[in-house]
């Protein structure tokens, strides 16, 4: 259940956790605005649904009803605050040719096929208030870092591979600058600004605004605002909904819009789910008792392998076979002689060995010594008689 309640602070474009990477499905549907957050390495989302929109008034050649299918794929590579996504809607319009006759005609294509990427620029950090014991007060006063918002750029391209009803100048560039207020546990804010078309006559500046409220432990429900301008015209709408988590990876929901573009009036349905698969493997190093790091092993492969690998695996194991005796040989012509080194005795040494060798002549060794004096002591008489 605690899963379930992370997950809400996500939902419709919105979440709150500084991971990028979370352990449920983090959503950008029903709503219209993106999180800067992205999924996390080695996560691939569908976000997909239906959607019916219809008009009051028509007029000439407006779309008073359209009928289709949206689906955003979204996956990050290199780093986990960089995602990349692909958005496409494929419809049918009805377009109105008001003339003597009221004819109308339909037509059906992609209305939109764009590609993206975004990148976590700065991302804000709160203070964890349940482990405050000092203050009641601290504990529950409100933490003015939620103030400052989560920021991520937006860089994208209209690919113009529409019909030629919603083709706005074909090949265009798009960017934005995403923000996010993380306001309580239960409750933030995701803004979007964007410039689109850039570069062609229907180039266009847009907000969103979006406040996601978490009801239950599984039913969540935002509200939405956007408007988008250009020198053609004007729109507004104002959007709300609601979400059910099924499980960590699969969300549904449903949304309604009301869409106020001059003298029009035009009312939106959606209903849709998001699935992700997840393959995300955590960042760590294994370490042993000392700290050290473990290097993993290789796997060996026990599969018997046919003739033919038999073969190009014996080939490989020659020619290794002689890198191998190559290495050692040269590794022997470099081979370092250690210097050979002389013991020197100390004198200590040198005393207790004289002592020994005293000790072990013992009586004999002094008689002789006596006898050696005598001999010597005659001799010099002898010599000093013959002088006389």
């Amino acid at each position: 259940m605690n899963k379930k309640i992370l997950f809400f602070f996500f939902l419709c474009s919105s979440y709150l956790l500084n991971a990028q990477y979370t352990t449920v499905i983090n959503s950008n549907r029903p709503g219209f605005s993106e999180s800067p957050y992205s999924v996390g390495l080695g996560i691939y989302q569908l976000e997909t649904g239906v959607f019916y929109n219809s008009s009051k008034i028509v007029r000439t050649f407006t779309l008073p009803r359209s009928f289709g299918n949206s689906i955003v794929f979204r996956t990050s590579y290199f780093n986990e605050k960089l995602e990349f996504n692909t958005n496409i809607s494929f419809q049918n319009d009805k377009v109105a040719f008001k003339n003597v006759f009221q004819s109308s005609y339909f037509k059906t294509g992609f209305s939109k096929f764009s590609i993206g990427a975004k990148y976590l620029v700065f991302q804000q950090e709160y203070e964890d208030k349940s482990k405050e014991i000092r203050s009641w007060k601290r504990k529950f006063a409100f933490d003015w870092k939620r103030a400052i918002p989560s920021v991520a750029i937006y860089a994208g391209i209209n690919t113009g591979l529409v019909n030629d009803i919603h083709n706005k100048g074909g090949f265009s560039p798009k960017a934005g600058v995403l923000l996010q207020n993380n306001l309580s546990k239960k409750f933030n804010v995701v803004t979007n600004l964007f410039y689109d078309n850039i570069g062609t006559d229907f180039s266009e500046m847009s907000y969103i605004i979006t406040g996601t409220y978490a009801i239950t432990n599984d039913w969540s429900t935002f509200f939405e605002h956007q408007g988008r301008y250009n020198k053609y015209q004007i729109n507004n709408n104002f959007g709300t909904g609601i979400a059910y988590l099924f499980s960590r990876h699969f969300q549904v929901d449903a949304s309604t819009r009301l869409n106020f573009n001059g003298k029009t009036t035009e009312s939106y349905m959606a209903l849709g789910f998001s699935f992700r698969l997840d393959r995300h493997v955590p960042t760590f190093i294994k370490v042993d008792e000392n700290g050290n790091e473990i290097e993993p092993l290789e796997p060996v492969n026990t599969k018997k392998k046919k003739f033919v690998g038999r073969f190009i695996q014996k080939i490989t194991n020659f020619f290794n076979f002689k890198k191998k005796k190559e290495e050692k040989e040269k590794d022997k012509k470099f081979e370092r002689k250690r210097p050979t080194r002389k013991r020197v005795e100390s004198t200590t040494q040198k005393a207790i060995k004289k002592n020994s060798k005293k000790k072990k002549g013992g009586f004999f060794s002094f008689l002789k010594k006596k006898k050696k004096k005598k001999k010597n002591d005659s001799k010099k008489k002898d010599d000093t008689k013959n002088e006389n």
